[in-house]
């Protein structure tokens, strides 16, 4: 096929109808026919030449030219297709580097073979053309929901014909047993939209909780206004979930939009996801108040939040207890995935036997370390003292304001508690040198002896053993396996050292001992394994 005027603007109507076709732009399929002829070219006067088409957008007449670039000497590699500024100076008058001298060379005939080859590399070029628009398109749409129409189903996936491309709904990503058919309409969120090698894969779901928020964001016009809020959502996908909601304006009532009249907003969702039941919650800022609100139905009796653990204990009445863990420990998982927080439920009579248990253990201890009667060692642990420390350092005055010590009393009780502290870290400090504990260890400022005894145990014996150490292994942390908090426990965890505390006496002992430069030190650098396990 030869270029002449005869078949000029034949190349711009290929490129409209192939561009309307794809739905792609028109200079795309123009650019790629300008790369199939200069491969023709390339072809008839040698690939080392650097050929060049340009195909007029207007007229579609195609000029092929020959360009050779001005280089320094030193990097010329393709005397063909570069030239040094001195060999320029026969083209241009005041050449640089960089400068392109341009000739102009006769059209060439598309023989077969180029024909078919050309025809590949235009192909392709729209493939990537179509796949580049398709994946710009639903990239911007990620996050959404999407109507379209099953097409297949393989492997128990199903493939969804979505308009202008196909997504894929994974098996897991179904609602319980939901079947369907060729040709039957479906509603999906998508979730994510990834390059692949074969194509921008477009990833559906129906179990994801963001796709239950979208369905009530398009039932409910106050929360696509923004005046509802939707905080939090958990979902057993095809039996239950909870949402939690919040409105900033006092006269809307946020459960109340949600719901509907007579409930139709709400039933609208549950008939899309097949039936699942839905708990809605009023947001609210306070942890408890919001955990109580999360556990509905179940009636809470009290609750106690532990921040650094990030767990909450929730204490019900007993014949409450069944509801409050749902069938197979349903509702108290949806509460947990709702809050964020490890949820221990107990009935009043657990805790008030866990209480009388405590009360008795450290009644025992006052009782055994300060040789006191029972009845002065439910006094102090009545007043609020968990250990020996704490009486034998408290102010004076906190022992004396309990009804019956007098100050040669308090004072006794101190002496006493400091005496038995003083035993205790004799006998730990001995059986630490015992295990083979050296001296370098042991003058480490920051340690105990209680804490080099349990060093000790662990097999830490060195300054270089303790240096080796990651926050996390002595402090304790928690991290997430499959979606569940795992509690690591720290060796010296039991003595209250915190991760900051930890890392600091750790990056002491590497300074002591030259492995790190002080003046290196960068309070805001964790190690990797602490990362990796995570506060």
């Amino acid at each position: 096929m030869a270029i002449t005027s005869a078949n000029q603007l034949e190349l711009l109507q290929t490129a409209e109808a192939v561009a309307r076709e794809k739905m792609i732009d028109p200079d795309l399929v123009i650019q790629a026919m300008e790369e199939t002829l200069a491969r023709a070219a390339k072809s008839r006067y040698g690939s080392e030449l650097d050929i060049r088409v340009n195909i007029d957008r207007k007229t579609g007449r195609a000029t092929f030219a020959r360009v050779r670039t001005v280089m320094e000497d030193e990097l010329i590699e393709n005397h063909h297709a570069q030239l040094t500024v001195k060999q320029a100076k026969n083209y241009l008058a005041d050449p640089q580097i960089g400068d392109e001298v341009i000739d102009e060379v006769p059209p060439v005939d598309l023989g077969r073979i180029a024909a078919q080859s050309g025809k590949q590399v235009l192909l392709q070029r729209v493939r990537e053309a179509e796949r580049d628009r398709q994946f710009e398109e639903f990239r911007d749409r990620k996050g959404t929901i999407i109507n379209g129409v099953v097409k297949r189903e393989e492997y128990g996936n199903v493939i969804v014909d979505v308009g202008r491309g196909e997504g894929i709904l994974r098996r897991n990503e179904k609602i319980g047993r939901e079947a369907y058919r060729i040709g039957d309409r479906i509603r999906c969120f998508i979730k994510d939209v990834r390059r692949e090698p074969r194509g921008p894969q477009i990833f559906l779901s129906r179990t994801d909780p963001q796709f239950m928020a979208e369905l009530f964001k398009m039932e409910v016009p106050e929360i696509y206004d923004g005046i509802i809020e939707i905080k939090a959502v958990a979902r057993d996908p095809g039996s239950r979930a909870k949402i939690a909601v919040i409105s900033y304006d006092n006269s809307i009532d946020p459960v109340g939009a949600c719901v509907g009249m007579r409930g139709s907003r709400v039933q609208a969702v549950v008939n899309e996801l097949q039936g699942e039941k839905i708990d809605i919650i009023p947001w609210n800022q306070d942890q408890a108040t919001f955990l109580v609100n999360a556990l509905q139905p179940a009636e809470v009796s009290k609750v106690v939040i532990d921040e650094e653990a990030g767990k909450i204990e929730v204490v019900v009445p007993d014949e409450q207890l069944s509801l409050a863990i749902g069938r197979r420990g349903q509702n108290v998982r949806l509460a947990s995935q709702l809050t964020g927080l490890d949820i221990d439920i107990m009935t009043e009579a657990e805790e008030s036997a866990r209480r009388q248990a405590e009360f008795a253990e450290r009644t025992k201890l006052f009782m055994d370390a300060l040789d006191v009667d029972e009845m002065m060692a439910q006094l102090l642990v009545a007043e609020g003292f968990t250990n020996l420390e704490e009486v034998a350092y408290v102010e004076l005055d906190e022992l004396l304001s309990i009804d019956g010590f007098d100050e040669g009393t308090a004072a006794e009780l101190q002496a006493r508690a400091r005496d038995n502290l003083e035993e205790q870290a004799r006998k730990a400090l001995e059986t630490a040198r015992g295990m083979g504990m050296e001296e370098s260890l042991i003058n480490f400022e920051g340690l105990t002896p209680q804490m080099l005894e349990a060093l000790a145990k662990d097999g830490i014996k060195t300054l270089e053993d303790f240096a080796t150490c990651a926050d996390w292994e002595l402090a304790g942390g928690w991290t997430t396996e499959n979606g569940q908090r795992k509690k690591d426990d720290g060796i010296l965890e039991t003595f209250d050292v915190s991760l900051e505390e930890a890392q600091t006496l750790v990056m002491t002992a590497r300074v002591m001992l030259g492995w790190v430069d002080p003046t290196d030190m960068d309070p805001a650098e964790d190690d990797a394994e602490a990362a990796e396990a995570g506060a």
